[in-house]
């Protein structure tokens, strides 16, 4: 049978694949510990499941707006202004079933053929693959360590041709923990001034998971008067532990909102009205519990980085938020041939984890540090062994 052009442009996720093989292996008898999503392990807050309970008691099961409730996207514009700096009212919100619907929406509602999307690389593996599915062209703007996993205004300038649509950004990064500071993306904000078709994804879903000093910086809040162009995507899956409820929240100009909700209205309708009542409590209820998490993944992170650099043949930088650690396993190469083969035989080792290819980066791997810390230990031993 026949397949339409636009799925033969994307594969598959690597990471999700690389999840079901451990999947399979453990239901096979095979001991694996996954390190390949990013799965916080802590427990969805008790006053979110309470939320969802008691929707569910009151009946609450009906169809909502395709955008979301009004509650939501009021809860979703405090969240936006009090964690985030920016000002969206309700009506500039979309709720969306997961981040990544909001992302895919945004990008199908305003590529054509011919369209350019920059990416920096190493990149989330959805980016550029719903950039293809939508027709347009990725435009790979390649970053490294040494750079701290970020591109410079010149970089960017460079980039830039009429046919330039988006530029998609991620602090924390996935797979990197990578962050931009205010400056940084004030100085990126000086170079998209001179170019006003260029549209930015603001993928900020990590923001409350950064491990350094200072407030957490997105584009629309440093240069508000760029906010027309910009939108900013967030949830409550990685920061409230709540991924299987799949909300995804997105804020921008009302034009590009109302054209991602008419796509959604043929494609998904409303998000579940049960997820819509527990996101609105994590929202509004307390986030004092996010204090701990930080410090907990921040020590996992550090035993990771201590773990992985101790290791002959493999180093990672320490990444500044996120639960990801990207580690370059470039001397390992003349002996496995590429990081693909290398995550094969980790594997077999009874770890899983992605090989940095999947991401648009090389000769490396993707660790996810979200796992209790007796798994993450033995993982790491296995790590070291396998190498070894």
């Amino acid at each position: 049978m026949k397949l339409s052009q636009a799925l033969a442009r994307i594969a598959p996720s690597q990471t999700a694949a690389i999840s079901d093989r451990a999947t399979e292996l453990r239901a096979a008898g095979k001991d694996v510990i996954s390190l390949s999503v990013g799965e916080p392990d802590f427990a969805t807050p008790p006053h979110v499941i309470a939320a969802a309970k008691a929707a569910l008691d009151a009946g609450d099961t009906r169809y909502t707006p395709v955008a979301g409730t009004m509650a939501l996207r009021e809860a979703a514009a405090l969240h936006f202004a009090r964690d985030l700096g920016i000002n969206a009212a309700p009506s500039q919100v979309i709720v969306s079933a997961g981040g990544k619907q909001a992302i895919f929406h945004a990008l199908l509602a305003t590529l054509d053929p011919g369209d350019e999307v920059m990416i920096p690389s190493p990149w989330w593996v959805s980016y550029p693959e719903i950039v293809r599915f939508a027709g347009a062209e990725v435009i790979d703007l390649q970053t490294t360590a040494a750079g701290g996993f970020r591109i410079t205004p010149d970089q960017l300038e460079a980039a830039i041709t009429p046919a330039s649509r988006w530029l998609l950004l991620n602090s924390p990064g996935n797979p990197t923990g990578s962050t931009y500071s205010a400056d940084q993306l004030r100085a990126l904000g000086d170079v998209l001034r001179r170019h006003p078709q260029v549209l930015v994804m603001s993928d900020d879903i990590y923001a409350p998971l950064r491990y350094g000093g200072g407030a957490h910086a997105t584009l629309a809040a440093e240069c508000p008067d760029l906010a027309e162009r910009v939108l900013t995507v967030s949830g409550v899956s990685k920061s409230h532990a709540m991924m299987g409820f799949r909300i995804g929240l997105a804020a921008g100009p009302e034009w590009l909102v109302k054209a991602m909700g008419r796509l959604q209205s043929h494609s998904s309708g409303n998000p579940s009205s049960i997820s819509q009542a527990a996101a609105v409590a994590a929202l509004e209820g307390p986030q004092d519990f996010l204090a701990d998490w930080r410090k907990r993944f921040r020590a996992r992170r550090d035993m990771v980085v201590a773990a992985i650099n101790a290791i002959p043949g493999l180093s990672t930088p320490v990444p500044e938020g996120a639960f990801y650690c990207l580690i370059d396993a470039a001397p390992l190469m003349a002996r496995f041939g590429n990081d693909e083969a290398l995550c094969l035989h980790l594997l077999e080792h009874g770890v899983a984890v992605v090989p940095a290819s999947a991401f648009g980066g090389r000769d490396g791997f993707r660790i996810s540090f979200a796992a209790d810390d007796a798994k993450l230990a033995e993982a790491l031993r296995r790590i070291a062994e396998a190498v070894q």
